[in-house]
């Protein structure tokens, strides 16, 4: 009895091992909401790139509102620096004959092909091992590779600076911008560089994805490096266009695509 009146004198704590709330106790607030991995699949491909472009082009209302300023800065500081230097960088690279052997392995088509394959490769060997997983990251990557067309589609047509291989080996690397008449869209113009815009967009979606195994970012960064090197050497851009490429195909694959 005694114990019976002590039992209902006492609080009870908890219930199913879950704690009441006592007074002053926020008992209504919302859980934080568990982070979330951005996933791909052919039927939802279209509407993420539509989701990704309207994100993409209306990042200036962002600065506006005082967001991300450091990196943005960093990357137009660095851009422009580069452009300064780019007349007497350019002339070391079209004069010198130490990268013939590089330029042969990674042709512009070559390295297009590298970009183009690995997705599609990654793709179908998902598809042969049913996994989910792999599968919406090679979807992933194709998505941030279409972003990335669209992006430097309009710069090219903006800029039309003149690709270094279009000026004599001895000739005045300056005055660039606003030069080539390659076609109306621009799409034959030098700023920024495609192929480093692509190769790091896809280099960051499996570094981002599979950073788990701690060799995946060496592999596909210094892949997409070598690429965007090759650029340079091969005469088809300025040392500012491949900055500029990779640092966009970095972020657009980093916080548009995958956004973990």
């Amino acid at each position: 009895m005694a114990r019976a009146q002590e039992r209902a004198e006492t609080p009870q704590q908890c219930v199913d091992n879950e704690p009441i709330a006592q007074p002053g106790d926020d008992a209504s607030a919302p859980a934080a909401p568990a982070a979330t991995v951005r996933e791909a699949t052919l039927r939802k491909l279209p509407r993420n790139i539509l989701q990704d472009q309207k994100d993409l082009w209306l990042f200036p209302t962002k600065l506006a509102q005082g967001h991300h300023w450091l990196p943005a800065t960093l990357i137009v500081g660095a851009t422009a620096g580069l452009i300064a230097t780019d007349p007497q960088t350019m002339p070391h690279f079209r004069q010198t004959n130490a990268f013939s052997g590089f330029n042969s392995v990674f042709s512009s088509t070559t390295s297009a092909g590298i970009i183009a394959v690995v997705p599609a490769a990654f793709y179908v060997a998902s598809l042969i091992r049913k996994n989910a997983h792999d599968q919406s990251s090679a979807l992933l990557a194709g998505e941030a590779v279409v972003d990335d067309a669209v992006l430097m589609v309009v710069m090219k047509a903006i800029t039309r600076r003149q690709r270094p291989n279009e000026i004599a080996v001895n000739g005045s690397y300056s005055d660039t911008f606003f030069q080539s008449h390659q076609s109306f869209l621009g799409t034959g113009s030098s700023f920024p560089s495609g192929h480093a815009m692509m190769s790091f967009s896809v280099a960051t979606v499996f570094a981002r994805r599979y950073r788990q195994h701690r060799w995946v970012p060496y592999v596909a960064y210094g892949l997409a490096s070598v690429i965007s090197f090759s650029r340079v050497t091969t005469g088809a851009h300025f040392p500012s266009d491949v900055f500029l490429g990779a640092a966009l195909g970095f972020a657009i694959a980093r916080f548009d695509v995958v956004r973990q």
